[in-house]
């Protein structure tokens, strides 16, 4: 995958998820959005799926950085950071590689905060 940062580990899905919110408030993220993918799936479309979460990432520091470089860039923010359950019950952390999500731009100043933002996010999921 060329597009994100990604760990398995085998902690449990819980414990994943506790320690990935404390883990992105400790390198100044704060979590803007959420979705729980099965239970929406469950209530939307009726079906059953594995434990999947969405976090919307923002570190309010960096998106006022980017945003006052180029207002567009509001389009490619928040930063998601998605965990899910394996069927062996391991968990999948991955997050997206904001230098290329911001490569679009072709501004030299967005791709040096998505170098930071990038460090940022891959110390928070080596924390977990």
């Amino acid at each position: 995958m060329i597009y994100a940062y990604q760990k398995t580990t085998n902690l449990a899905f819980e414990d994943v998820d506790l320690a990935l919110r404390n883990a992105l408030i400790y390198v100044g993220f704060g979590i803007v959005t959420e979705i729980d993918i099965q239970s929406t799936f469950r209530e939307k479309l009726g079906i059953e799926f594995n434990r999947f979460q969405i976090l919307g990432a923002c570190n309010p520091q960096l998106a006022n950085q980017a945003l006052n470089i180029e207002p567009e860039v509001a389009m490619l923010i928040p930063c998601n950071v998605v965990f899910w359950e394996n069927k062996d019950h391991s968990v999948t952390i991955s997050t997206i590689d904001a230098e290329k999500q911001l490569s679009y731009a072709k501004n030299e100043k967005l791709l040096n905060i998505g170098k930071e933002v990038n460090l940022l996010l891959m110390k928070a999921i080596e924390l977990v």
